[in-house]
């Protein structure tokens, strides 16, 4: 387990890689004996640094929660990280949403749904009908990945490891929810949520399809699996927050100029464009 000193050091590392947007060498390169919960230390003790510079925590986010993913990344279960107030951008029905690709290092976006509480949900014992009887809504909702750790090293070509992503919150960067439509709040009880699909556009051609199963058969299980990670850390899942239930489609890369759709079919179409 890494001494205190040292996570303070490598969360302060991932604070100054967002501020010049240079990526740095993987941390479990430099340090052998990196584990996954020195990963969520750092993470948390990134998320520290960020609310002393006056941000808010809105949410959260799970990552890897595909069986895929979970092989590809040699690990048994998905990862979170946390959401802040900087990282909304709140895209108009029929309107496209303009996002600056400065704040971003190598974004990516991902397609998925959202979770918005309206009461708060404890481990350790939470199950998925606790899960839908906390949810105000599901909204369609786009996540921006990004990497302040490098992907792969600059030296070997050897990608990241786990640990790695954890503590560069989870790789998440920014969510995409839509306003001015009644089609983005959807009831979790009567929507179909596994059946929940979605077409990403890309400058006019369709670069991703996806269907919610994919996200651990039902999105709603991995609320249900965050909300008793967090109980050992002595946190819960608050009422107001919003909370990615992880990707059903592969990462797509963004550059400025990109411009997507999302189309949620009846749940309504996400616009928007880097800049």
């Amino acid at each position: 387990m890494f001494e205190d000193a040292l996570i303070q050091q490598l969360a302060a590392e991932l604070q100054q890689s967002r501020q010049t947007r240079t990526q740095v060498e993987h941390f479990s390169k430099r340090h052998p004996g990196m584990t996954v919960e020195d990963g969520y230390r750092i993470g948390r003790a990134w998320v520290d640094l960020q609310k002393a510079c006056g941000r808010k925590v809105i949410g959260h986010k799970i990552g890897l929660t595909s069986r895929a993913m979970q092989i590809s990344s040699q690990i048994e279960e998905p990862d979170y990280g946390t959401l802040l107030d900087d990282m909304l951008y709140v895209a108009k029905a029929d309107e496209v949403l303009e996002i600056p690709v400065k704040s971003f290092i190598a974004p990516r976006v991902e397609v998925e749904l959202a979770f918005v509480l309206k009461a708060p949900l404890a481990g350790p014992n939470v199950t998925v009908e606790d899960v839908l009887a906390a949810t105000e809504y599901i909204t369609p909702a786009i996540e921006i990945i990004d990497a302040r750790i490098e992907q792969f090293d600059r030296h070997t070509k050897a990608m990241r490891k786990v640990y790695d992503t954890i503590s560069d919150n989870a790789a998440n960067a920014g969510i995409v929810i839509g306003a001015g439509d009644p089609a983005f709040k959807a009831d979790p009880r009567a929507t179909n949520r596994p059946w929940c699909g979605a077409i990403l556009r890309q400058n006019g051609a369709v670069e991703e399809t996806g269907l919610a199963a994919g996200v651990q058969g039902d999105p709603a299980i991995g609320i249900a699996w965050l909300a008793n990670k967090l109980a050992p850390w002595g946190e819960r899942l608050e009422a107001g927050e919003i909370v990615l239930a992880g990707s059903f489609t592969r990462p797509v890369a963004a550059q400025a100029g990109d411009r997507f759709e999302a189309d949620y079919g009846p749940l309504g179409c996400l616009k928007f464009s880097f800049v």
